[in-house]
This record gives C-alpha cells, sequence and structure tokens, in this order.
C-alpha cells in the first residue's frame, strides 16, 4: 500500500525546505521532493573543482528573514553569517570609490569625490531606513486581495494606509518615487558623483531585464537595500560553508521537526481528480499521495508542465503565461591561486574582503543594458564580485581563492542566428577580459571557471528563462499581483495545491518569507478544515 502524507512540497529549495519545517514543526507528515542529487535549488554550495566549493548560484545573504532564523534556531543547525564589508568600485581612470561598513571612513571616501554627496549620504541613509520600516511589516504580510470585499483583506489594506498616512510628507514622496521612478532618476535627486550612483544603482537591475533609467528600477534597489542582518538594515554576508549551508540548516531544522527529505526525485505530474490536487507522479514514475501538495517551483512549471490541460480555467493559465521571466543574468565562479591584483589599489587589503562591483559610471550601465535589449551579452557588462575565501577559507585549499562573479546583462533570449550553447565560452572570457581591465593578472591566477548561462540556470536549476526570482520584480508582478492577480495568497484555483516558492509574495532572494508565509495559510486552512 502507497504511503500517504499530510503535504508534499515540491522542491527543496530554500522556500520549499521552510515551508517543510513550519509544517513539521506544526505536527504534519511532510514530504520534501528535490529533483537534483544536492538541496538548495538556487542557494546551494557545490565541490564543482576537487577543494573548491562555489556558492553556484547565490552567493551573498542578506534578506533572511529574522523570524525564520529564530522559530527553526538555524545557529543550533550551524547556520553562521559573516558579515561582507563594504563595496569597492574600480575606476579605469585609476581612482576608485570604496564604501564600507564604518560611518565615518565610508564618509571620507565620499567627501574626496563630492563633499556635497557626503552630506547627502547620510541624510540619503535615513530616508531609506525610513523607507525600510514602511515596507518590511509588508514583507511578512500574506498580501490582501483588493478586488474582493473580505474584511480581514479590507483591514490589511487599512493597516497600510495607516502606515502610509503616519510617514512624514517627505516620507511619503519618497515612497511613491520608490514605486514609479528608475534608480538613477531616484538618485540623481541625492547625488553629483558618477560612480557612487552607478555602484548604487546596480541593487535596482538586478534580477530584472531593466535598465537603470528604467521606471519601476528604485523599488528594486529599495527591495535589496532591506538586507538586515541583526538588525541592520543595508548589511550583507556570507554564509560560512557557502549558501548551501543555508538551505541544510533550514533542511536539517526541518528533519528534526519529522520531515522526509529525497533527491534525485523529479516531478512528472502533479495528480489532479475533481478540481483537487492529490498527490505526484515522480520522474521514475512512481505515485506518492498527500492530502496538499505545496510547490516551490515557478508558476510555468507548477501549472503548465506539471497539471494536465483541462484541469485549470483559460483566464488563469493566461495570467500564467502573460508573467514574465526574461532572465537576464549569468555567473562565473573562478578557482584562483593567488588574489586579484587591481591596478587602482595593488595588493592584498581589507578592500578585497566585500564586494567588487565593475559599475564605473551611468553611462557604462546603461550602455550594457543597451546591449541585452537587442539579444546580446554585455560587452562591458556590470560584475559584481566577492572574494569569500578571504572571510571563510574553509570553502577552497589552503592558499587558493574563489572569486564568484555575477553578471549583468546576459539576456535569456539571444538575437536570431545566435544560442546559449555556442556563445557560453565567448560569454566567459568576455567576463575575464571585463576584469582584466582592472585587474589584470586575472588571467594568469585562474585555475578553473564554471561559466553559468541563463539557459544553465534554467536546464540545471529550474529557473525559467534563467530568472534568478522566479519572474521579474517588476511593478506589475509584486505584492497581490504576484504571481498573478487573485491568486497571490498562496492558494491556486485547485484545491489543496498551493505556491511557495519565489514566484509569490514578498519576491526573490534568500528570504524565506514565501515559504514561511504559505505554511501559515496551509495551516489556517487545515484548521478550517478540521
Amino acid at each position: 500500500m502507497a504511503v500517504s502524507y499530510d503535504v508534499i512540497v515540491i522542491g527543496g529549495g530554500h522556500n520549499g525546505l521552510v515551508n517543510a519545517a513550519y509544517l513539521a514543526r506544526a505536527g504534519k507528515k511532510v514530504l520534501v521532493l528535490e529533483r537534483r542529487h544536492v538541496l538548495g535549488g538556487a542557494a546551494v554550495t557545490e565541490e564543482v573543482f576537487p577543494g573548491f566549493k562555489f556558492s553556484v548560484c547565490s552567493y551573498v545573504v542578506s534578506l533572511l528573514r529574522p523570524e525564520i532564523i529564530r522559530d527553526l534556531d538555524l545557529p543550533r543547525h550551524g547556520l553562521e553569517i559573516l558579515p561582507l564589508d563594504g563595496t569597492f568600485t574600480p575606476m579605469p581612470n585609476g581612482d576608485y570609490l570604496w564604501r564600507v561598513n564604518d560611518h565615518g571612513k565610508t564618509h571620507r571616501e565620499i567627501a574626496r569625490h563630492s563633499k556635497l554627496d557626503a552630506e547627502a549620504y547620510d541624510e540619503f541613509g535615513k530616508a531609506m531606513q525610513a523607507m525600510c520600516r514602511f515596507v518590511k511589516p509588508i514583507l511578512s504580510m500574506v498580501p490582501p486581495d483588493p478586488a474582493t470585499l473580505n474584511p480581514k483583506d479590507l483591514m490589511k489594506l487599512l493597516f497600510i494606509g495607516r502606515r502610509f498616512q503616519g510617514m512624514t510628507s517627505e516620507d511619503k514622496y519618497n515612497q511613491v518615487q520608490l514605486m514609479t521612478m528608475s534608480a538613477i532618476d531616484f538618485l540623481d535627486q541625492w547625488f553629483e558623483t558618477d560612480v557612487l550612483k552607478a555602484t548604487m544603482s546596480a541593487s535596482g537591475i538586478i534580477g530584472t531585464f531593466l535598465g537603470v533609467r528604467s521606471p519601476g528600477t528604485a523599488y528594486v534597489l529599495l527591495h535589496h537595500y532591506m538586507g538586515e542582518i541583526d538588525g541592520a538594515f543595508r548589511s550583507w554576508g556570507f554564509a560560512r560553508g557557502g549558501t548551501g549551508a543555508i538551505s541544510n540548516a533550514i533542511a536539517d531544522a526541518a528533519r528534526e521537526a519529522g520531515a522526509e527529505i529525497r533527491t534525485e526525485a523529479g516531478i512528472a505530474k502533479i495528480i489532479v481528480k475533481d478540481g483537487k490536487a492529490k498527490g505526484v507522479v515522480l520522474a521514475n514514475g512512481d505515485e506518492v499521495y498527500a492530502n496538499i501538495i505545496s510547490s516551490s517551483v515557478d508558476p510555468r512549471r507548477t501549472f503548465i508542465s506539471f497539471i494536465e490541460s483541462g484541469n485549470l480555467p483559460n483566464e488563469f493559465l493566461d495570467e500564467v503565461r502573460r508573467y514574465k521571466f526574461r532572465g537576464s543574468s549569468g555567473k562565473v565562479n573562478l578557482a584562483l591561486d593567488a588574489l586579484p591584483n587591481f591596478k587602482c589599489m595593488p595588493g592584498r587589503g581589507a578592500h578585497l574582503r566585500g564586494a567588487i562591483s565593475i559599475s564605473p559610471s551611468v553611462e557604462y550601465m546603461e550602455k550594457a543594458y543597451d546591449d541585452a535589449k537587442y539579444g546580446n551579452y554585455s560587452r562591458h557588462p556590470y560584475i559584481d564580485m566577492v572574494i569569500p575565501t578571504l572571510t571563510d577559507p574553509s570553502v577552497a585549499p589552503p592558499g587558493k581563492h574563489i572569486m564568484s562573479c555575477f553578471v549583468q546583462y546576459a539576456p535569456f533570449k539571444l538575437r536570431p542566428g545566435l544560442n546559449w550553447d555556442d556563445q557560453k565560452q565567448a560569454f566567459g572570457d568576455n567576463v575575464i577580459n571585463t576584469i582584466a581591465e582592472y585587474a589584470p593578472n586575472i588571467k594568469d591566477i585562474i585555475l578553473h571557471r564554471q561559466v553559468l548561462t541563463p539557459l544553465d540556470l534554467e536546464r540545471e536549476f529550474g529557473l525559467t528563462e534563467g530568472n534568478i526570482f522566479q519572474g521579474e520584480l517588476s511593478l506589475e508582478q509584486l505584492f497581490f499581483l504576484r504571481p498573478v492577480p487573485g491568486w497571490a495568497q498562496y492558494r491556486t484555483p485547485i484545491k489543496n495545491l498551493y505556491m511557495c516558492g519565489s514566484a509569490t509574495h514578498p519576491g526573490g532572494g534568500i528570504m524565506g518569507a514565501n515559504g514561511r508565509l504559505a505554511a501559515l495559510e496551509i495551516l489556517k486552512d487545515y484548521r478550517g478544515a478540521a
């Protein structure tokens, strides 16, 4: 007789694991099914080359919700976050911008470029903190549906309205601007230094097929600004052992609570009978049944790949097909024999311990987007680099280093005549050549390299069109519109089928809020059905 579960969670990424952990802690019999041989989804550590353990996709952490760390007691399960100190931006003229977590040092560094900007930077930080305080509770809220007259939804809208009303006039204006403006137009109101605006605007384009001058990117900037470690906004860090250590800590908490987790257990189909989800068919043909199915994979895979036609309303499927992925980023992971040597600041130093950003000017950033608009990878891309071995030597052999390079733009859809299988190595070469303009020794110290295109992200990690957030963080795909209008509360038109991945509110990043909120809604429905 087939074993039956209370809940089957599809996908062992960090959101699926958070979902499973909360459900198991509530006493439910939970099974997690992960297609790959390793847990974590995009938050994964893999020994790609002997001795070198890469955070293959996601590489820094900041958005992981404090309540999840606390509820699941993740430090006891091995989670340790090491602070990432600052952002270093080398410039072609031999100068640089180096912002660190030390306020005094950053103030002096910005003043070296512009005394006005140094003063404005303090005011900007205060304004962004006010915006973060306004948005932060929304990250922990099940989105209301404004189209219904449900009293609970109306109360949530009233709560948001009252919070907005309670802000100062200046903060209200800033909030409206953040939701509508481009990152650069917003930053232009505060700063005059080109390299400062370019580097700060980079947070507004990550995971979107938009440029720094595209409306809506100011909100994405805020989304990333909300990173916090121990309550401090704008704090970023590494997980000791790579980002896979985060997923493993959550998985350990889930197992301790009683969840069963299987790897190499891909899904072929979700079983639907009489409008209800009943179980899943695995890729090997096995059937597993459960009262609830919770999918942490994206809407296209869940509703179009896994569910047979005829089980969903056509209007809903039309909305799913309209949902935008438009992957725009790639990744190059390097195993190094030594440290890169930057012309503008030669030798070892604290500047290598934080993020290293190839974002020398606003024009540079916008031209990178111009290439992508016409179906090419950026000839001069924005690159965000980190060298985790300077903070966590455990991920490489003694004396060796890892450098993680997040690259934008690498559009999933290349122009006619080009394909990613043919362009992959040329893309990797272009990234190395770009870094070499600032750190000429880079080519001499590379031992191994791993190149990931958006097509690789789709094939290997199940990220449709290579989008790292399971869908763009654009305004029409946020809050009560994510993933589709009317279905933003983790439920779906199929009874007992739920969504819990990054394609739901509050979006992408190693946050875990999606998995937690979905679990709370599942438990609420469970109690109601009891």
